[in-house]
């Protein structure tokens, strides 16, 4: 009776069994066709290449807003760090200003021989911190004026120059870089007024007494000689 039982039991469940398994098969299949035959597949592609153009438009925007940002962030850090140079150099500029009286006093104490000792150790320590810093002499005598680097506080004229020349540096000056600190203060000298013209008159006369010396050799040995007394 169980050997029965079990084998309607088998028999009833196998064609359920097939049935459950041909069933979604078919209905996936006619979705299938449906999908491949509905008119609207040829609008759906359209509208997703025009939602891609739209995507690429707005991509290459982004692009070229992060390019212009870049390019503005480089410039802001150059605009920064040249200020920073220049604040800094601004500032060791200012501090040296300050030290310069001191130089001039340790100038003029060499020019009398009256740096000696521990004196002398102090100031030429000083004098090499300054070098190192980029501090940096200049004003020398015979050298052109020139009135961005030179301040004329004494004024001649001399007949051995042929420009305004500066003929004693009273303070010599500094420069930092390319920044003046203090100009040089000097005596100047300049041609004197006519000096050129007399000059030439000077050369006019000398060229005609050789002619003149000629001419009366040349009338003496017509007329036999000078004469002896």
């Amino acid at each position: 009776m169980s050997e029965e039982t079990a084998g309607g039991f088998d028999e009833k469940n196998e064609p359920a069994d097939v049935s459950d398994g041909a069933a979604p098969d078919a209905a996936e299949e006619d979705r299938s066709e449906q999908e491949r035959s509905a008119p609207g597949g040829d609008a759906q592609q359209a509208g997703l290449t025009a939602e891609l153009d739209q995507v690429r438009t707005a991509l290459g925007e982004r692009t070229a807003d992060l390019q212009r940002l870049q390019a503005e962030y480089q410039n802001y850090r150059r605009r920064v760090e040249r200020d920073r140079v220049a604040v800094k150099e601004l500032a060791v500029a200012n501090l040296l200003s300050e030290v310069l009286p001191v130089l001039d006093d340790i100038g003029r104490a060499r020019e009398h021989e009256e740096l000696t000792g521990g004196f002398k150790s102090v100031a030429d320590s000083l004098e090499s911190i300054t070098a190192k810093m980029g501090l940096e002499q200049f004003g020398e005598e015979g050298e052109p004026f020139d009135p961005t680097i030179h301040e004329a506080l004494m004024h001649s004229y001399a007949p051995d120059v042929t420009e305004t020349t500066c003929v004693a540096i009273l303070q010599p000056g500094y420069r930092f870089g390319e920044r003046t600190i203090r100009p040089a203060r000097v005596a100047v000298a300049e041609p004197q007024p006519g000096a050129a013209p007399a000059s030439g008159k000077e050369q006019a006369a000398s060229g005609s007494a050789p002619a003149e010396e000629e001419k009366a050799a040349a009338a003496d040995e017509e007329n036999g000689g000078p004469d002896k007394g």
